[in-house]
């Protein structure tokens, strides 16, 4: 695919499907994401050409439109991501909540194949190892993306060696996993029960979700456009209870997009508190 085909009206057009449907803002100088991501499609659905299937897409194929998206949304992810917000989690913020009434909330959106999500039921599990009283009355951890195939890979938790390599503590590894399929290791029932996966497009409205303590939407906003982004982060706010704790991406920022929110800076990293009302 040359820059010439990219700017062509078909690719165009392309790129403003993804970005309706799904907020991501292709770049200019994004060819080859686009060449990589859909080559394999092109390949499952027997296209003649990169041509006909996005021609196909942008004219209302469903199959092929549900293909595109799965193939363009980000998928990178990794056990403990960055660490600090985790380490922050299991020295500090947890234990605001541990006392509650009600279950503590968190919500991992965008959570990919579920890495996140499990790693903060491990966190949780770990925390309470210490303190056996702590979260009487229970914890609930909601993963959310917009792949249908992430949300299955979530529930089915089985990981390859590859995946168990990045960034997860020897430690955790032992204590929250046993043997799966085919070599895989996959995430004990204890730390499984925590989490419930469903798919969610964070275009769309986030109110069936209820409301949550914590919430984690990390190397989410930066493929969005400015008002996509202060349109999520006023959602998100909406689902925060007051004095929420919000984790965004280390390179992210609410500055101009928002002020539903108060940054607490600590050492290393940050996240953002929920004024009220």
């Amino acid at each position: 695919m040359t820059d010439k085909e990219f700017d062509q009206q078909r690719y165009v057009s392309f790129r403003y499907f993804l970005e309706q449907a799904c907020g991501i803002v292709l770049g200019d100088n994004k060819q080859y994401l686009v060449r990589s991501r859909l080559t394999p499609i092109i390949k499952q659905f027997k296209c003649v050409s990169i041509n006909v299937f996005i021609d196909s897409v942008v004219k209302g194929n469903l199959q092929h439109k549900t293909a595109a998206v799965e193939a363009m949304t980000t998928n990178e992810t990794l056990w403990f991501r960055d660490d600090y917000p985790f380490r922050l989690l299991e020295n500090s913020i947890l234990n605001q909540f541990s006392n509650k009434k009600t279950a503590m909330r968190v919500w991992s959106a965008a959570c990919s194949s579920g890495q996140e999500a499990y790693s903060i039921a491990m966190t949780t599990l770990n925390f309470k190892k210490q303190r056996p009283n702590a979260f009487c009355a229970g914890v609930e951890i909601v993963g959310t993306d917009i792949s249908q195939e992430m949300i299955q890979r979530c529930r089915i938790a089985e990981y390859d060696q590859l995946a168990i390599s990045r960034g997860l503590p020897k430690q955790f590894k032992s204590d929250f996993f046993e043997p799966g399929n085919n070599g895989n290791l996959r995430i004990k029932s204890q730390v499984r029960a925590l989490a419930n996966f469903r798919s969610i497009n964070l275009l769309d409205s986030y109110s069936s979700l209820g409301k949550f303590d914590i919430i984690f939407c990390r190397n989410v906003l930066i493929y969005f456009s400015h008002e996509v982004k202060r349109q999520i982060l006023q959602k998100i706010a909406a689902c925060l209870q007051d004095d929420g704790i919000l984790f965004l991406g280390a390179s992210e920022s609410i500055s101009g997009l928002t002020d539903k929110f108060v940054m607490v800076r600590c050492n290393p990293g940050l996240y953002y508190i929920k004024k009220p009302i």
